[in-house]
């Protein structure tokens, strides 16, 4: 994966990007202006990143694996330590499919009854490969979702959510708390010696 330089990452012209960011010359930005990046970034080849009003904002030590998309007009927040792998979908726009209404982006809005709505993975979230997350939802703290998985509902702290649609499965372990901060120390003390 050939990765997009220090001077390139500045030149797209982000909203804010942090450091260690590794973004593949492979992946699709648009509206860049709306998107912030914290550190310890990675995303890999063919993701696509489509801010629309509400923005993207990325925490700290992310990977965003290939072929996933963040799409949509509402605001998409992806926090600290998240996990998104391949084929993932992010959607915080979707059109009505009741037939009420037209859909597609080539229809002028006065035909369309879009819903936008804000998407929040809080930290350490990971979400299997195939899934699908629509707008509104919370991924609150420690939330796994399993691979295809259709998420359509707000998932509570640490739990393990499967299915299509996704429901609850069972509680997901505490241990990574630990492990974060005898990390995060170990960061520290790294950056001391320096």
């Amino acid at each position: 994966m050939a990765l997009l330089t220090e001077q390139q990452l500045r030149t797209i012209g982000f909203k804010a990007v942090g450091q260690n960011v590794r973004i593949s010359d492979k992946a699709s930005i648009y509206n860049a202006a709306n998107i912030s990046i914290g550190d310890n970034v990675r995303i890999d080849d063919f993701v696509v990143l489509s801010a629309g009003a509400g923005g993207i904002s990325l925490g700290n030590h992310i990977h965003i694996a290939v072929y996933t998309s963040l799409i949509g007009a509402g605001a998409i927040t992806i926090g600290d330590f998240a996990n998104l792998s391949s084929r993932v979908s992010v959607y915080s726009s979707s059109d009505d499919y009741s037939g009420e209404t037209m859909t597609n982006p080539c229809v002028p809005d006065e035909y369309k009854n879009v819903l936008h709505a804000a998407v929040t993975f809080e930290k350490h979230v990971i979400v299997g490969c195939g899934s699908v997350v629509l707008p509104g939802v919370t991924l609150h703290e420690g939330v796994a979702v399993g691979a295809l998985s259709l998420v359509t509902k707000t998932c509570q702290p640490f739990g393990i959510y499967a299915g299509t649609p996704a429901r609850f499965v069972k509680a997901r372990s505490r241990d990574l708390l630990n492990l974060e901060q005898d990390y995060l120390v170990s960061a520290i003390s790294a950056n001391k010696g320096k």
